[in-house]
Parts: C-alpha cells; structure tokens; sequence
C-alpha cells in the first residue's frame, strides 16, 4: 500500500508551460491547447496549466541613452507594465472562456528564449507550447527564433503550434 506522500506525489499533474504574447500565434496557440489538453476533460485537466509572459526590459525596447532618457524611460516602463497586463487579462479571459479556471499566470522581465527555459526549471514542467510565427529561414537566421531556442534548451518536450495557412 503507498504512504500518503506516495498517493500525493502520484497524484500532482504534470505542469504545461504555455508562453504568451500580444500576437495571433500566441493566441493560437493558447487556444488550441486549450482545446485540446484542458476542454475535452471538464474540471479533471491531465495537466496544470502556467501561462509566462515575458515582458520586454525597457533597455531592450528603447535602446537610447543620453539627454533626455531620464524622463522617457519611466513611461516606456510603464507602458511595457500596461500592455502585459493586457495581455495576461486577455489570456486569462480566454481561458475562463473555455472553463480553464485554474491558471497561474507569470510576468516575467526578460528575453523570451531565457524566461521560458527558466520557468521550464522552475516549475519542473513536462511540456512547453510556443506558436510560431512561421519565419522562413533568412529571417530566423537574422531575428532568432524563441520556439527554435526553446526546442534545443529547454529540458522538457516542446510544442510549437503553428497556425494554419489560410488558402484563397
């Protein structure tokens, strides 16, 4: 018969980290994990779900110093804290929308690639789910691509949804 802590430790889900942004292939990919890993199974989810938000460093998104950088950063700061509330609102609205009440959700400050291998570590997660954005190889070569960092780095399975091309 297993103890108690054995019952328990079997009885933990597993964790899927799912990370979020502003475009429609985050969104795309929240959904479409929601509808399959979450909905299909009521209240009784195989997994716990932790939504990450990397929120950009203001030097990152200014990239200026000098005269003047005092005043300026403070607003793009706050501006940055703005729009990842937005987006953790929208994400857990989303998954309210599609009776996914238990979410944690995480704003944490940094390069994307770097915040979602950490939160890999931190939670012990068993899948990561990036979205693409489907860049071709010159552009992935030039830009880097988060799902591609975190498809080699990250120490779980990753899932990178894409969306469907929509044919005319």
């Amino acid at each position: 018969m297993a103890s108690p802590a054995e019952a328990e430790a079997v009885a933990e889900k597993q964790v899927m980290v799912v990370a979020i942004d502003d475009s429609e292939h985050s969104t795309y990919a929240l959904e479409w994990t929601l509808d399959h890993f979450f909905t299909p199974y009521a209240s009784n989810h195989p997994f716990k779900l932790i939504l990450v938000h990397a929120k950009p460093t203001v030097s990152s998104a200014v990239g200026l110093a000098g005269p003047g950088a005092a005043q300026i950063l403070p607003m793009v700061e706050a501006d940055l804290k703005k729009i990842a509330a937005r987006i953790i609102g929208t994400a857990k609205e989303f998954c309210h929308s599609k009776s996914v009440h238990d979410v944690k959700v995480e704003v944490v400050e940094g390069d994307a690639r770097n915040v979602l291998c950490e939160a890999v570590e931190k939670h012990h997660a068993s899948i990561l789910v990036v979205g693409s954005h489907g860049y071709g190889a010159i552009k992935r070569a030039v830009l880097g691509s988060v799902s591609d960092y975190c498809a080699h780095h990250a120490h779980c399975t990753v899932m990178i949804v894409k969306m469907p091309k929509i044919k005319h």
